[in-house]
């Protein structure tokens, strides 16, 4: 175990970030095409699949951490979060 605690720490610490997304939720009328610095394809993705969450944004495919970064500082911004 204390050869692996280092690594377990890391896990832990991941998934308390991941949880972390999963609680920040985006509104349902939010318009991803008026975010600045996404790129296309993302706010293509994103318009389409309508996440309800940060987190489950992230886990689209083709979705960035820079593109998750970007839609968290809207949140952020808009007073959302």
């Amino acid at each position: 175990m204390i050869k692996y605690e280092g690594y377990i720490r890391q896990q832990q610490e991941q998934v308390e970030r991941f949880k972390k997304m999963e609680d920040i939720k985006i509104p349902p009328c939010i318009s991803f095409d008026e975010i600045h610095g996404l790129s296309k394809e993302v706010k293509e993705k994103l318009t389409s699949i309508r996440p309800e969450s940060i987190g489950q944004a992230a886990r689209v495919s083709g979705i960035t951490p820079a593109a998750v970064s970007i839609l968290m500082i809207h949140l952020r911004k808009e007073g959302h979060i």
